[in-house]
């Protein structure tokens, strides 16, 4: 086990819980050296099994704890703040669950802290890096063979949504990954936000703004729309289809089994994102560890975790007003110039 990169996993709730065993049965090279909660219960519950874990309620209790040299950040996104600057003191490297910090202002804090230190500690957990599909899409698009891209159409819909979910949540929370697709896909920055409110469906909880439709401008010119909705009612859908100057391309149709009988096909939909995504986390781990281990960091930086937030407020600005709403980015330090 001293050969295995130790892992502090901060939150033990449905994400956290997963990363845990990820780390301890799916993911070389690591293993779970603690796990914190608030709810300790709940935390050792998730570390039941594993050899040599401890378990805490405070944060920082478990970035101290023996044997630990990173941490994963699975708690609720208030909470991210805190953990980021205690990690950076400590100087472990993080991979930190999107969103990095929900407001703004707090992720530009992390991000210019980072830079104060001169090295990138943090990755920030945006799994669609590196689901394969979103990978065959980049590389098509970075390679020009259908020109330059002009608009990204995008779908994302839950089967439905937790109790404590607000309308502000479909665009901070849900969007947020659109968000950041948008900007890794394109290699632009998203310059304006316009939401659009059609009537809420019969499905949603009431008071509920649901579904929404975002739109997008982006500093190269391209539009991107994206329609959320979290109470469809029948599966997770998450699709992209990029519209180029000499060609389009569409990822996302189908990810269940299709069974064919009685004179007819039924598809199977994802129920949810650990499902849809479930190779996307383990690969997005996998390359955190792999790349912790040799000292270096990669993967979506503190940086594109600041721009998701200052793009998803401006969404929820949109969203109250109903008007188009400019994005106003802080500089850009020049740590995150390396890319």
């Amino acid at each position: 086990m001293s050969g295995l990169l130790g892992v502090a996993v901060l939150g033990a709730g449905h994400m956290g819980a997963d990363h845990v065993r990820r780390l301890d049965r799916v993911v070389s090279g690591a293993r779970v050296a603690a796990v914190a909660d608030p709810d300790v219960e709940r935390a050792k519950d998730a570390a039941v099994g594993i050899e040599g874990v401890t378990v805490h309620a405070e944060a920082e209790a478990a970035l101290d704890a023996p044997g630990v040299g990173a941490v994963l950040i699975a708690s609720p996104g208030p909470a991210h703040e805190d953990a980021l600057l205690a990690a950076f003191a400590r100087g472990l490297p993080v991979l930190c669950e999107k969103p990095m910090v929900p407001d703004p202002a707090g992720a530009l804090r992390v991000a210019e802290a980072e830079a104060r230190l001169g090295r990138r500690l943090t990755q920030v957990g945006f799994m669609r890096r590196h689901d394969a599909e979103y990978l065959r899409l980049k590389a098509l698009l970075d390679g020009g063979r259908i020109g330059r891209p002009l608009m990204l159409h995008c779908v994302h819909r839950n089967v439905s949504s937790p109790p404590h979910f607000t309308s502000a949540m479909l665009i901070d929370s849900s969007v947020s990954h659109e968000i950041d697709a948008a900007r890794w896909l394109l290699g632009q920055e998203i310059t304006a936000v316009t939401v659009l409110r059609p009537r809420p469906s019969a499905g949603a909880p009431e008071g509920l703004l649901d579904p929404q439709f975002a739109v997008f401008e982006t500093d190269g010119g391209a539009l991107v729309d994206v329609e959320v909705f979290v109470n469809c009612g029948f599966g997770y859908e998450v699709r992209c289809e990029a519209v180029c100057e000499a060609g389009s391309a569409r990822i996302g149709a189908a990810h269940g089994m299709a069974v064919t009988s009685a004179g007819g096909t039924r598809e199977e939909v994802p129920q949810d994102y650990l499902v849809r995504f479930a190779d996307a986390y383990d690969r997005e781990v996998q390359a955190w560890v792999d790349a912790t281990r040799r000292g270096a960091v990669t993967g979506a930086s503190a940086w594109d975790g600041y721009a998701a937030s200052a793009v998803a407020e401006a969404g929820v600005r949109s969203l109250t007003t109903g008007a188009r709403t400019v994005v106003e980015l802080a500089d850009r330090p020049g740590l995150y110039d390396l890319g």
